[in-house]
């Protein structure tokens, strides 16, 4: 190791930082400050990566789960030669600025992931992770390693106080993921002061308790960090925790408090910051020359480093084409099977999360890639896969069932994980009203523009006897509401058949397919282009006449519902429409919905849900047959009576 040069690409970080956080006027010093030389000879010295080529399969994975220290990042990635320039620097937290206040999965080359929800970076890491050792058991031979890298997180205090990390970390040790190596940034500050506060457990005992290897060190001596790293490889059954005492704010006016955290040091500060560096104070953006030659010696040894496992992966490519064509279509989510769908009778009665673990076993045949599990539930999500190679565990790295235990947040970060990192598609299942356990990180997924699949059942007031706790009428409402989720709510088996072909269809954003518990009669679809039409997000389910009185929109198990109720209607011709995707329909234009709608001159909208979605359709508040307050307890048929919920209370409406 050239130490005068680790010392020249820390010190340069925290030029580069300081000064692009003074400009800015914005940002949190603390974090690249305290910690630059865990990402000097992270870069330069540990990482298998090719600043060349940012998506190089076999990569090392970094994630600075610590994500508000992003001019760490940014800085280390400017000076080892990814596409991160000067003038991106200096253009830290602006519009449209390839350095943006948080890390940002897609902005900025060598960025692996949104990261600044303290705790979900980590949590991401431990997918990435679970996803090397999945494609390592299945593309790997005897000959051939193609598969075979680390994935490496920073976390601060923050990230091992937010719950989802302890979810993940649990999770990780369990599945024994000794490629995973985690630097903790141990400083013991956050916004509000000293973390003795609030933070005063033993986070090694903790860590060990989880089945981590726990190492100790000094975030101050770069060559003692290699050897904790050597020490962390050699350990292949414990993910290895290494926690490195630092000053957060290192060479600040303020150091070693929490001044430092998240705001700029002012121009004074930064001057004598560079005094105390020893670089020229009345500079900005200096770069310590001897940063940039190290980095231009280590480029050859980057490309050489992919070359050869270039070459290992034509070999390998050669002598095993039947595993190249499949790795082939695990990358570019392809078919690897030809299967065909699963085949539903228009008035065949089933529970949607019935027909949807039909669904699910179908696609999970025809695409190999497919895998997930539920976060304890795979029973009543439907979601148990069949001749899937199993139960996913260290003795089966093939296994496509994971098995998340009672860890909703953690599930959807690590499938987010497992997509980011490439070659896989993660599904996740949980009851709708769990949702909220994992809001966070769907709202994250989305900013990614992962296409995720989350299967959410249980998805109505018709849980029944488990009452109001589970059942969600506001939830349907508030995934809606997340930028770039695609909720769907199919009405019958036919119905899934088809919103499962849309979730696998999507490239960009999240998927939710909403599923009931209860059974739901099918119903003849009188548009004979109604699979075309379902993808648009509404079609006509019940036609009525070219000109109804009435039309019902209506969602999942209220399209049955709808049409019952208009067959109780006879002096009025009603219209049922199936939205099986409110926002798609909700962004038609004018005249795609007046098409829909029939000229009726009364809408009446149904949902097991709140209205909220609806007031801008429902003819008046009347017409909202909706359930805008919390549930009860009891048998679902005697719930929906209490509430007035049903199809003959619906009937009842239409003939006003």
């Amino acid at each position: 190791m050239n130490e005068k040069a680790i010392k020249a690409v820390a010190t340069s970080i925290r030029s580069l930082s300081m000064d692009a956080i003074q400009k800015a006027n914005s940002g949190h010093p603390g974090t690249p400050l305290g910690a630059a030389e865990v990402a000097a000879v992270l870069y330069g010295e540990i990482l298998k990566h090719n600043p060349a080529d940012s998506k190089w399969a076999d990569r090392d994975r970094f994630v600075l789960s610590a994500g508000h220290g992003s001019m760490l990042l940014y800085s280390i990635l400017h000076l080892s030669g990814y596409k991160v320039s000067m003038d991106d620097i200096k253009s830290f937290r602006q519009v449209g600025s390839k350095c943006p206040g948080h890390p940002e999965y897609g902005m900025t080359d060598g960025v692996e992931c949104t990261a600044g929800p303290l705790g979900q970076g980590v949590s991401m890491a431990v997918g990435m992770a679970m996803a090397e050792t999945m494609l390592a058991a299945r593309f790997n031979t005897k000959e051939h390693k193609i598969v075979d890298h680390y994935t490496y997180s920073l976390v601060g205090e923050g990230c091992l106080e937010e719950g989802v990390s302890s979810e993940a970390c649990s999770l990780a040790g369990t599945l024994k993921l000794g490629k995973l190596i985690v630097f903790y940034d141990q400083n013991k500050i956050s916004i509000d002061g000293s973390t003795d506060i609030t933070f005063d457990e033993d986070i090694g005992k903790r860590y060990e308790a989880y089945g981590w290897q726990v190492l100790k060190g000094d975030m101050y001596k770069p060559e003692q960090i290699i050897k904790l790293v050597e020490k962390a490889k050699k350990n292949t059954t414990q993910p290895t925790l290494i926690m490195l005492k630092s000053i957060i704010g290192y060479s600040a006016p303020k150091q070693g408090s929490a001044d430092t955290h998240g705001a700029a040091l002012g121009e004074e500060g930064c001057k004598k910051a560079k005094e105390f560096l020893g670089i020229p104070s009345d500079q900005t953006f200096y770069v310590v020359p001897e940063a940039y030659e190290y980095f231009a010696s280590k480029k050859a040894s980057f490309q050489a480093s992919q070359d050869a496992w270039n070459a290992e992966f034509e070999a390998w490519s050669k002598e095993n084409p039947d595993l190249r064509k499949k790795w082939d279509a695990y990358w570019n989510d392809e078919a690897t099977a030809d299967v065909a769908d699963v085949e539903f009778g228009a008035t065949d009665k089933m529970a949607t999360r019935v027909a949807g673990g039909k669904v699910l076993n179908m696609m999970c045949q025809k695409y190999g890639n497919l895998l997930g599990g539920s976060a304890d539930l795979a029973g009543p999500n439907k979601t148990d896969l069949k001749d899937c190679d199993g139960i996913y565990s260290p003795s089966n790295r093939i296994g496509r069932t994971i098995e998340y235990g009672i860890r909703e947040f953690a599930m959807s970060a690590v499938c987010s994980g497992m997509r980011l990192h490439g070659g896989l598609r993660p599904f996740c299942a949980t009851f709708l009203v769990f949702a909220d356990y994992l809001r966070p990180q769907l709202r994250v997924a989305s900013l990614m523009k992962l296409p995720l699949i989350y299967i959410f059942t249980h998805d109505s007031i018709y849980v029944g006897e488990d009452g109001p706790t589970h059942q969600p009428v506001e939830t349907l409402a508030s995934l809606r509401a997340i930028p770039g989720v695609q909720v769907l709510r199919p009405g019958d088996a036919q119905e899934t058949m088809e919103a499962w072909k849309m979730a696998m269809a999507s490239k960009d954003h999240p998927v939710c397919i909403v599923l009931t518990r209860q059974d739901l009669v099918g119903y003849e679809k009188e548009d004979a282009d109604w699979k075309k039409n379902i993808a648009k997000g509404a079609y006509i389910a019940k036609k009525g006449t070219d000109s109804p009185d009435i039309t019902v929109l209506a969602t999942g198990s209220e399209v049955s519902m709808a049409i019952q109720a208009a067959q109780m209607v006879s002096d009025k011709n009603v219209r049922v429409v199936s939205v099986i995707d409110f926002n798609k329909f909700d962004e038609m234009s004018e005249a795609d919905q007046a098409a829909l709608i029939g000229g009726a001159k009364r809408v009446v909208c149904a949902e097991a849900g709140i209205s909220a979605n609806w007031k801008a359709y429902a003819t008046s508040r009347a017409d909202l047959f909706c359930i805008d307050r919390f549930g009860e307890s009891g048998p679902a048929a005697k719930v929906a009576e209490h509430l007035g919920f049903t199809a003959a209370k619906l009937a009842e409406e239409l003939k006003k």
